[in-house]
């Protein structure tokens, strides 16, 4: 399913209990289906969304990223909502149960109070986002990349760009490359992708133990 941006599975069926979605025959990706790839996940995030933090059009209540609660919520400025309902509920959940150090906690809370305080707003227009667009999420078809599994919420545009880049994709510099052509980023975009990196970071401390604490330490502290 296509409309000028990113392909979606199809759903065909849905109940309180199972999922029935249109079956993708996977073939191995190329460079020229990455680039497109690219392009239309540029125009995809191009739609936009009312605010940050909120889910799509219909939907209420909290998604999941991965098994754990997303909250959804809308916020006006993207360094708050990134602070306040993406970093610190889960740092403070790594800390709880010992995959964040009391150090790396600290560290977190310093760049939060940072975020919050609009540092590293950009004015960039709220975009429609995966939410949680690693390879496993990217599959590709005879007719191009398809997304399954979103997390889909009004994010900025430059997260799905940074998961892709923490996990791997294949051609992920033409990817890249693509996606920067079509959308109109930040002029210091290279150097924010760790940033927008904390989040999974974190949420993978809390489910896949404390090197993922260690990693979000490490990158809480470039921007500290």
């Amino acid at each position: 399913m296509r409309s000028g941006g990113a392909g979606v599975v199809g759903v065909l069926e849905v109940s309180d209990h199972r999922i029935v979605l249109q079956r993708i025959d996977e073939v191995p990706a190329t460079a020229l289906a990455a680039e497109e790839f690219g392009r239309a996940l540029a125009t995809t995030h191009a739609q936009g969304a009312p605010q940050f933090g909120v889910g799509p059009p219909g939907w209420s209540g909290d998604g999941y990223i991965g098994r754990q609660s997303l909250t959804l919520q809308p916020f006006s400025r993207w360094g708050e909502f990134y602070a306040e309902i993406r970093v610190l509920p889960y740092a403070r959940a790594a800390r709880r149960i010992g995959t964040l150090d009391g150090t790396g906690f600290s560290v977190v809370e310093r760049l939060s109070a940072r975020l919050t305080a609009g540092e590293f707003d950009d004015g960039h227009p709220t975009c429609r986002i995966h939410g949680d667009l690693w390879a496993g999420n990217v599959l590709y078809g005879r007719s191009g990349a398809v997304l399954i599994d979103p997390a889909a919420h009004g994010g900025h545009g430059l997260t799905d760009l940074a998961m892709l880049d923490l996990f791997g994709t294949p051609f992920l510099d033409r990817v890249k490359a693509a996606y920067a052509e079509v959308a109109q980023l930040p002029a210091r975009w290279r150097e924010l992708i760790a940033l927008h990196q904390l989040h999974p970071l974190l949420v993978h401390a809390v489910t896949h133990g404390p090197s993922y604490g260690r990693a979000a330490h490490d990158v809480a502290a470039q921007y500290t």
